[in-house]
């Protein structure tokens, strides 16, 4: 469903796990699965309520444009502080994403595309790169909504 600005949008809700460490250097990751270990440096967010088998169609089509340029917007709810922590990654789409996968969702910094889970490539941040404030959000579980959103 297109947003106020037309862009296609897909939204998927997740929360954080204590072994989130956002330390990987070129991907960021949301997985339905409901636990992770410290070895996945990459995971932001487990428990995710939607996968790109989900998404929209037209969304996933939008996507495969070498010209589109997909957002993700991570917002994280404190659980301590209450505050709202909001991080913006913006990559582009590709031919080759399939958006197929029915377990987690990727974005990456390079433009490796694997056969099912990469949203988006050529991303100008990572994992490593957010806000340690919303990471230690992420830590101590808070609720978290990755926003996907994608411009032809």
């Amino acid at each position: 469903m297109p947003d106020q600005e037309g862009r296609l949008v897909e939204e998927i809700r997740a929360r954080g796990h204590e072994n989130v460490t956002a330390e990987h250097a070129s991907t960021f990751e949301f997985t339905t699965d409901d636990w992770l270990t410290p070895a996945g440096d990459c995971i932001l967010a487990v428990g995710a309520d939607r996968t790109p088998r989900d998404f929209d169609s037209a969304f996933k089509a939008a996507c495969r444009d070498a010209d589109a340029t997909i957002s993700a917007t991570i917002v994280v709810e404190g659980t301590d502080d209450g505050e709202r922590h909001t991080a913006t990654i913006v990559g582009r789409g590709d031919p080759d994403l399939t958006l197929v996968d029915d377990r987690s969702m990727v974005g990456r910094t390079s433009d490796y595309t694997d056969d099912e889970r990469t949203v988006l490539v050529g991303a100008d941040a990572a994992a490593a790169d957010l806000d340690r404030d919303l990471v230690a959000a992420l830590a101590d579980g808070a609720a978290a909504t990755l926003r996907l959103a994608v411009e032809v």
